[in-house]
């Protein structure tokens, strides 16, 4: 593919970032050669959103003008906004007002993309666990100091309903990564909970793994996840470090054998 020739940027006439009216008058775009062009278009808007000179709000121009500022077909330009659109960073719109919007990315979005490379790398289920023993861990004082009344309330009702499929014999290790990822929303730190997100696939995998090996973990798992609920309650940095070690450390000792 051969080079882009970039062009110098003038300084943006339109309206302030983020109003919603047309980046008509910015030259920010600049044409293309011949190759994977709908790519070098997508990295091109891609940069201008990473550079804050285009942001959340703005509107790109038309189909026809972005043909002739980069110089190809509709074709290709249609293509590019689709990958743009896939990835979550401009929101396509139908109507007299509609067009293509720059937007920001949602937390699930980013953590999708992170769950594809996850699932994609080879992964054993006792690295998941290693893993999450550095991580899990080390947010703990992030949950008992910033965990809400509605936070507890919904980790004991998870509890409550984990303890009730154990009566009824139903319990899953689903239900037990969704305590998991409830505890890390505790945070109320959304990078925390991006990650986690992206990391249930493994997360469920490794668990899944350890049941197999140990088929009655699952008891002692949430009778575990009370405990440190109740920790949590008290404000107990190291009773639920230790509770959260010895809970996730069983599985590594599961996994080992």
């Amino acid at each position: 593919m051969e080079p882009i020739v970039e062009q110098e940027p003038a300084r943006p006439t339109s309206a302030p970032a983020g109003s919603g009216a047309p980046a008509d008058g910015m030259d920010l775009f600049s044409a293309v050669s011949v190759g994977r062009v709908s790519q070098v278009i997508v990295d091109q808007i891609r940069t201008l959103i990473r550079q804050g000179r285009l942001r959340p709000g703005d509107r790109l121009p038309s189909e026809r003008d972005l043909c002739e500022r980069f110089g190809v077909s509709r074709v290709t330009v249609r293509e590019a906004l689709r990958v743009l659109e896939a990835g979550g960073l401009i929101d396509v719109r139908v109507g007299a007002r509609g067009g293509a919007f720059v937007t920001t990315p949602t937390n699930a979005r980013l953590g999708e993309g992170l769950a594809d490379l996850l699932q994609l790398s080879p992964l054993t289920a006792a690295e998941v666990t290693e893993a999450r023993m550095v991580f899990e861990l080390g947010i703990v004082p992030l949950v008992v100091e910033r965990a809400t009344e509605e936070d507890l309330v919904a980790l004991e009702r998870l509890c409550e309903d984990q303890q009730t499929a154990l009566d009824d014999q139903r319990y899953t290790m689903e239900m037990s990564a969704e305590f998991h990822v409830r505890v890390a929303a505790s945070t109320h730190n959304k990078a925390v909970e991006m990650l986690v997100q992206s990391f249930h696939g493994p997360l469920l995998m490794s668990l899944k793994e350890a049941q197999i090996a140990a088929p009655l973990m699952g008891h002692r798992g949430a009778h575990e996840h009370l405990d440190f609920v109740h920790a949590v309650r008290r404000r107990d940095v190291a009773a639920a470090e230790a509770i959260m070690r010895t809970h996730i450390d069983r599985t590594a000792t599961r996994l080992a054998h």
